[in-house]
């Protein structure tokens, strides 16, 4: 009788609802972060889609020389496009906005974040930029132009409808600002007895270093983009070499935020891996301290080489040898994490489920784009490749193949703790395999034509690369298939997919020790954390517990 009362308790516990609103309201109204983590998802996913229809449209402009389906003022639109989307509105809040929100509270064994209120407010302030960008399509002198990163002087020239494009980008900065202050501030403070900071999921560690980065870097981009929009209105000067202006501090002052970006984007990718790699290899973590050191010196470090972007703009070669050696230098603590991921591997007992199979596909990408960055951050081969199609394959290896394919792998991951569904593994497995061939068609082919000597950002090009633009685009429609099954299986898997336990990979981090999905206030008891985070001695008390 005593066990029958404690588990009617524990489920009047898991059903309740501190929320006072019901329908669509008890949504859009919530201070849950786990809510707030769906909400985030549902509307990323629908602008990834965007991007990568506008992806596949450009592509398909590319597979012949000459006019194919749009002209050149529509590419260049599409181009900007794509990339303000793929970049602004999904690969920078991706992982920290759906992912961050969802399990970091979890992760270190608190009831929600520290300001649950400021976290929905970041949630509209990133819904308004959303809409600022859509509605600058279509106001006097049509969609932005300009490229993704709107270089002057082009960008106050521009007769296309700049400023509000931009204005879009720098509200979204806002949400990046409240986003990570709400993540540093529910680490220091919200951590569950016994949770150290060296007890923390490498996942939490990853976050919080990407918070830093986001309260520090993103303001720069808020006030050059403040800079453009009042040169653009009232001719100041201050970029526009016409007028007096520099343009090269533009560049300066974009890539002193873009650069730590990347790494906004990529480090909570990292910690994702760092994840997943423990629990599908059953052993602890190799190197938990240097992995957790080595986001750190990545945030730090990747303050330092922005100018790497700009080798031929004109600067000292001082400078120039300078931010070459940073350059390499970040490689460093990322290929600590690689190491160390593949010593966790060595001699596991690997069961290679779906989103194993993605982190796999990671490694390799990932690694492919690391080491043609450094193609790239040396100063002789950078002459000859840069604006050319090399580093377009080189960003999207280490953006796509990187933190793309991770967003993946942390949607397979946590799929089953988030809605209490299983989904269809062989048709999972398919989209890893399509996705794989697809994306190594499309942009390895890229550097092909790179080395070559194809430019980037053009509407047409010589036939001598044809064959290639051939293949590249056939890869894009694969790499489309595999997300359509992807995201096919998955939300037929929400309705039809088996019901998951609290517990399906054997996973030990907090987030297990849970019910799936998890209750509103995440645990019934903060727990005391008394074990190492990847120790999996824990499986047989945790099992003993259910």
């Amino acid at each position: 009788m005593a066990n029958g009362a404690v588990a009617i308790e524990e489920k009047n516990f898991y059903q309740q609802s501190t929320n006072k609103y019901s329908g669509i309201l008890s949504w859009l109204l919530t201070t849950d972060h786990k809510r707030i983590g769906l909400m985030y998802l549902y509307t990323i996913s629908f602008f990834f889609i965007v991007g990568v229809i506008i992806g596949i449209l450009m592509r398909l402009e590319l597979i012949a020389p000459g006019k194919t389906i749009m002209d050149a003022q529509t590419y260049n639109t599409l181009f900007t496009l794509h990339g303000v989307i793929m970049i602004f509105l999904f690969i920078v809040p991706g992982l920290p906005a759906i992912f961050g929100n969802f399990f970091l509270p979890i992760q270190i064994g608190a009831r929600d974040v520290a300001f649950p209120r400021l976290n929905l407010l970041s949630y509209y302030v990133y819904v308004a930029g959303a809409i600022l960008v859509f509605i600058s399509l279509f106001l006097p002198g049509g969609p932005i132009d300009t490229g993704w990163t709107f270089y002057i002087p082009y960008s106050v020239r521009s007769s296309t409808n700049v400023s509000m494009a931009i204005f879009a980008a720098f509200v979204l900065g806002f949400s990046s600002i409240l986003t990570g202050i709400n993540f540093v501030t529910t680490v220091h403070r919200l951590r569950a007895p016994g949770m150290t900071f060296f007890k923390m999921p490498l996942f939490v560690w990853a976050t919080y270093a990407t918070a830093w980065i986001q309260i520090i870097a993103t303001p720069v981009i808020g006030i050059t983009i403040l800079l453009v929009i009042i040169e653009r209105a009232f001719g100041v000067g201050i970029f526009d070499p016409a007028l007096g202006g520099d343009p090269i501090l533009y560049q300066h002052l974009f890539w002193i935020y873009s650069h730590p970006a990347v790494y906004i984007m990529i480090l909570p990718a990292m910690g994702v891996v760092s994840e997943i790699i423990p629990t599908f290899a059953r052993r602890t973590i190799f190197g938990y301290k240097a992995i957790a050191m080595s986001s750190l010196a990545i945030a730090f470090v990747g303050y330092l080489v922005w100018a790497h972007h700009m080798f031929t703009s004109g600067m000292s070669d001082t400078a120039r040898w300078i931010f070459s050696l940073l350059t390499f230098i970040v490689a460093l603590p990322s290929g600590v994490k690689v190491f160390n991921w593949v010593a966790t591997m060595y001699k596991g007992s690997i069961d290679p489920q779906t989103p194993f199979l993605w982190v796999m596909a990671f490694i390799v990408l990932f690694s492919i784009g690391g080491l043609t960055g450094l193609v790239l951050g040396s100063l002789a081969t950078d002459v000859h490749l840069h604006d050319t199609y090399f580093v377009v394959a080189h960003f999207h290896y280490v953006m796509f193949g990187g933190t793309g394919t991770i967003f993946f792998a942390a949607l397979h991951y946590w799929f089953p703790k988030m809605f209490g569904r299983m989904y269809f593994k062989k048709a999972a497995n398919l989209a890893v395999l399509l996705f794989f061939i697809g994306f190594n068609m499309l942009y390895f082919t890229k550097f092909i034509m790179g080395y070559m000597g194809m430019p980037r950002r053009y509407y047409d090009y010589l036939p001598q690369f044809a064959t290639l633009q051939e293949i590249s685009t056939i890869g894009s429609w694969i790499l489309a298939l595999a997300i359509f099954i992807m995201a096919g299986n998955l939300i037929y898997s929400l309705r039809k997919g088996p019901k998951a336990g609290p517990n399906p990979w054997g996973g030990v981090t907090l987030e297990w020790h849970i019910p799936s999905p998890p209750p509103m206030e995440n645990f019934k008891e903060i727990p005391t954390v008394t074990h190492e985070p990847y120790d999996f001695s824990q499986l047989k008390e945790m099992k003993n517990e259910s």
